[in-house]
């Protein structure tokens, strides 16, 4: 079969199959997949393995060989003629849906032309594309030259456990992509390092509750605070809403969210709240060095304020977010994102706040790291999915890093690869991934997996070690 076939037969597989797509699409984006309790046969929460049974139900129905891996993640497999596989990888958690939603986050809705709801691009939808990948080529009824193997994971946004105890139980594939970026591919993304500012116990403190923020990789777009004092005290400010709490007065900031690797333009709810306690002196002298260094993280996401910028060139420059607040028994608990390049380290910038924050009444705790990594664009499975993309598109696309982290970087030769296009404009009702209304379009599906079909086909014709 010639490729100009192959992408004859995709169109009108494409056009019999979209209402199928969404259909399934919808089935595990209503199931709010969000991380919770561990539980006996649900790691990471029974919503969480709802939402795992649900696509392995889709899978079997579509004629797969399904398999639960331990409850940590799941597959469906279509066997070729190869033991050996090249993988796909997406997966069903979410983020908690936030604040100013028009839509219900968990009953997805099709509106002019886009799918709305929690996950549809972040990252249920693609996930669902790869297992159309699979039938696509289970209906040529030709035997592939290499098993394909469509992996759905359940922990990406919360420390993916699930991929490393996969990593650990079973055979790595020769080579795997994760629809969970943007295209053309990403060959290489940046260091992660996430902790928490920690604060002393403030015994007589002026805040009693202060919280913002609904997960460690996202701009919280709200925060509150509660304070002791006298409301005539506290004067009116941009979104900042003041209003009398049982115990005190009640702070309700409303920011700009976004994710962490994309903090451009974003307003962190949490650095409003500090801002405003600092400037119109509301707190007591040890809160307020506290929430110095707070605002110096939150008021910058290139970490100019905490004196760590860096960029080297390969990558982009080193970025961090505040994304949640917490306070439990007098000690404050705000978590910090950063995404580094290579010409610093995890352990530098720990060394770096740890002593920033000797000043400020600051401890650096609870710290997770990972490094960055990168795989040349020589390669020929690199230049197989960007020449599908090139050519699909018309495009002269090339490869590009990120400060994003997604399953790739666990895997010793993988990539990401789609579906998000950032150029393209949205509709203004339209949101991105880990914002309030998440949406992608039904012509982004249908191209993507136009795009994943003459992909697979080009990476089967490699001879792979």
């Amino acid at each position: 079969m010639t490729e100009q076939e192959l992408l004859k037969k995709a169109d009108s597989f494409i056009e019999e199959n979209i209402e199928g797509i969404i259909k399934d699409i919808k089935a595990i984006v209503d199931i709010p997949s969000v991380k919770g309790p561990a539980e006996e046969g649900a790691p990471f929460g029974k919503e969480v393995r709802r939402a795992l049974d649900e696509a392995l139900k889709i899978g079997k129905r579509m004629g797969f060989e399904t398999v639960n891996c331990e409850d940590y993640l799941g597959y469906a497999q279509l066997n070729g003629k190869s033991e050996k596989y090249i993988g796909t990888i997406a997966h069903l958690d979410v983020v908690p849906a936030g604040n100013g939603w028009n839509t219900d986050p968990y009953d997805m809705v099709v509106k002019d032309g886009y799918l709305m709801g929690r996950g549809v691009i972040d990252n249920k939808g693609p996930l669902i594309l790869t297992f159309y990948l699979g039938k696509f080529f289970q209906e040529l009824g030709e035997k592939l030259p290499y098993t394909l193997r469509m992996i759905a994971g359940c922990n990406e946004e919360c420390g993916m456990e699930d991929v490393e105890y996969y990593i650990h139980h079973y055979e790595e594939p020769v080579f795997l992509f994760t629809p969970d970026s943007e295209f053309p591919l990403c060959n290489g993304e940046k260091g992660r390092l996430c902790a928490n500012f920690t604060s002393k116990h403030f015994e007589q403190g002026a805040i009693l509750e202060f919280q913002g923020g609904v997960a460690q990789n996202a701009v919280p777009d709200e925060a509150f605070a509660v304070v002791r004092g006298d409301i005539e005290k506290f004067p009116p400010a941009d979104r900042i809403r003041i209003s009398q709490d049982e115990s005190g007065v009640k702070l309700t900031a409303e920011g700009i969210g976004g994710h962490a690797s994309h903090a451009e333009g974003t307003i962190n709810a949490i650095g409003l709240i500090a801002d405003y306690l600092i400037r119109y002196d509301l707190v007591s002298e040890d809160e307020k060095r506290y929430l110095s260094m707070v605002s110096l993280l939150c008021g910058d996401h290139l970490g100019r304020g905490l004196g760590i910028q860096c960029d080297d060139g390969i990558f982009p420059p080193l970025s961090i977010i505040g994304g949640m607040m917490r306070m439990e028994n007098g000690v404050m608990k705000q978590n910090f994102d950063s995404r580094y390049p290579t010409n610093t380290s995890g352990e530098e910038l720990v060394e770096k706040l740890a002593k920033l924050g000797k000043e400020y009444g600051v401890e650096i705790t609870d710290v997770e790291n990972s490094v960055p990594f990168y795989i040349g664009t020589d390669k020929p499975e690199i230049q197989a999915c960007l020449s599908a993309y090139n050519d699909i598109r018309g495009m002269n696309g090339t490869p590009f890093t990120m400060g994003g982290g997604t399953y790739a970087r666990h895997f010793k030769n993988a990539i990401s690869f789609g579906t998000e296009i950032p150029a393209e404009p949205l509709p203004d009702f339209v949101g991105k991934i880990h914002t309030s209304d998440e949406g992608i379009g039904v012509e982004r599906l249908k191209m993507s997996l136009k795009i994943y079909i003459l992909a697979l086909y080009r990476l089967m014709k490699i001879e792979f070690q």
